[in-house]
């Protein structure tokens, strides 16, 4: 077996409303039932083969000047969906998504 580059594990930051309202959630003020969630969430689009247990690995290595500590992994397999380019039917490519939650005071807003 092979050992993976951190890199090839996780691809890229997955930066869409949903993920950025993951993000928010340790500092959200507005809602009584927010202020319960103290350990920020990160979405990021990952290789379709890695393990939960890869991702958290790979992802302490590659923010390992910052000292986080991954708590969960939680992984979501998106399929993929038909389209339309000119009149062509086509695929629009499916990936993987973790959402990674790191230990309460833990950040990543500052890279």
């Amino acid at each position: 077996m092979t050992q993976k580059s951190p890199y090839q594990v996780i691809k890229h930051k997955h930066v869409t409303e949903k993920s950025m309202m993951l993000q928010g959630l340790k500092t959200a003020d507005s809602n009584p039932s927010l202020k319960r969630c103290e350990s920020p969430k990160y979405v990021f689009i990952v290789d379709r083969a890695a393990n939960k247990q890869e991702i958290a690995n790979a992802l302490e290595q590659i923010y390992k000047d910052e000292g986080i500590k991954v708590v969960a992994v939680n992984t979501i397999n998106v399929k993929a969906k038909a389209r339309r380019v000119r009149g062509r039917a086509g695929y629009k490519s499916g990936f993987r998504k973790a959402i990674v939650t790191l230990r309460p005071g833990d950040s990543l807003d500052n890279v």
